[in-house]
């Protein structure tokens, strides 16, 4: 029997995570925005949207770093200076076609290095997190990480209208080193899992992968991963579709931004509060539904700005509680142990289906306009919904979850 770990409030997590969302938030709405006025095909700017999600989907790669050697706290303030370094470069990068590639680059790069970011926020939780916290604490989490996708996105246009684009990234830059300093009130975990060698520990942190993986709420949590069930992968395009709707850059940074920043993190701590009374993967199935059914409402009204402000502000709100619904799940199957690895296998693989979700809506969007993008989306989700649920009726048959209970007591 291990002693308990020292935890800290939840609201800590918030902070630490914030620049992690705030480089999305600048890539996908405010860059984003901006390559659309410059005449760049929104099928490109997914596809530059698309290529910044790609270090999220294999991060796992590299998470064993995170739990074998150095701190968690060294590798935060080491990747928040690097993550840092890469937003203001993608903002300094000219914004035309023939730099198309080199800003891909760039984001690419940036987003690898604020993974490290996110993996030492990932252990800091799950070891500082007690059981009957996990809800609110991935609410928390989930609040600063889509509170700085509006942050990111909606004060980085808003700067952008009003100073160059370089000093608009270098102000969200310093922002986000300013964020260490929560790193002075969560407390550095003992390691469970780390041997007197570096191969030792590694070995235990594939034992530890696998014994999650095996178990029946593992297994359920991996399948869920995969599924494109509450993605949230049309705000990538919000800013790129604007003009759909007739919205303007004000418009766009207001409800992908500010609002819809406050409306995420709303969502996220409602929907945490209720992971905490509630099946945790039931949650996220009824917040997966409550996306699909907004974007068909969406598809369904008249394209006006007043419409582009109601559903993406209910979009946001319904993000926030899938996004928050995943991470009480994910931090109910894992424990602790190999902490950052275990929560990046986890991150990574629901970071697929945004990648290709994204995608998807772009190409839907070329074919078939708005409302074929926003009935694609609603439909693939919906189709996911029926998947996990075959799956989780062939787990029950094959260990019950009163047999599960029984031998992990």
């Amino acid at each position: 029997m291990t002693a308990r770990q020292p935890h800290s409030h939840p609201i800590v997590f918030m902070f630490l995570i914030l620049p992690f969302g705030v480089l999305s938030g600048y890539v996908s709405v405010s860059l984003a925005y901006l390559l659309s006025k410059a005449g760049i095909p929104v099928a490109q700017v997914a596809a530059l949207v698309a290529a910044c999600v790609i270090p999220h989907t294999w991060k796992f790669a590299w998470a064993p770093l995170i739990d074998s050697v150095w701190t968690r706290k060294s590798w935060y303030v080491l990747a928040s200076v690097v993550s840092a370094a890469g937003i203001w470069a993608t903002g300094a990068v000219p914004l035309t076609a023939a730099s198309l590639s080199t800003l891909t680059i760039v984001s690419f790069l940036a987003n690898v290095a604020v993974t490290f970011l996110g993996m030492a926020t990932d252990s800091l939780m799950a070891y500082g997190t007690p059981p009957d916290l996990k809800g609110r604490a991935g609410g928390w989490f989930q609040a600063g990480n889509l509170g700085g996708n509006g942050l990111g996105g909606g004060a980085g246009l808003w700067l952008a209208q009003r100073v160059p684009n370089s000093t608009a990234s270098a102000i969200l830059a310093a922002a986000c080193l300013a964020c260490c300093l929560a790193l002075f009130f969560v407390p550095e975990p003992a390691s469970t899992i780390r041997g007197e060698r570096v191969f030792k520990t590694l070995g235990n942190v594939l034992k530890d992968v696998w014994g999650v993986a095996r178990a029946r709420l593992g297994f359920l949590a991996l399948v869920l991963c995969l599924l494109p069930i509450g993605s949230g992968a049309a705000s990538n395009l919000w800013s790129a579709v604007a003009g759909d709707w007739h919205a303007t850059a004000e418009t766009v940074a207001l409800v992908t931004g500010v609002l819809g920043g406050i409306l995420s993190a709303v969502g996220c701590l409602a929907g945490g509060w209720i992971c905490d009374r509630m099946d945790r993967k039931n949650a996220y199935i009824i917040y997966g539904g409550l996306q699909a059914l907004c974007a068909i409402g969406m598809a369904l009204t008249p394209r006006t700005p007043g419409a582009y402000i109601v559903f993406t502000s209910l979009y946001a709100l319904i993000t926030g509680l899938t996004y928050a619904g995943f991470t009480a799940f994910v931090l109910e199957a894992m424990g602790t142990g190999a902490a950052a690895t275990k929560y990046n296998v986890f991150a990574s693989l629901s970071n697929t289906p945004i990648y290709f979700m994204t995608l998807i809506d772009g190409w839907a969007h070329t074919r078939w306009g708005p409302a074929g993008m926003l009935h694609t989306e609603a439909v693939v989700c919906l189709l996911g919904m029926v998947l996990f649920l075959a799956f989780t009726a062939m787990a029950n048959k094959v260990r019950p979850p009163a047999a599960a209970a029984e031998a992990a007591a």
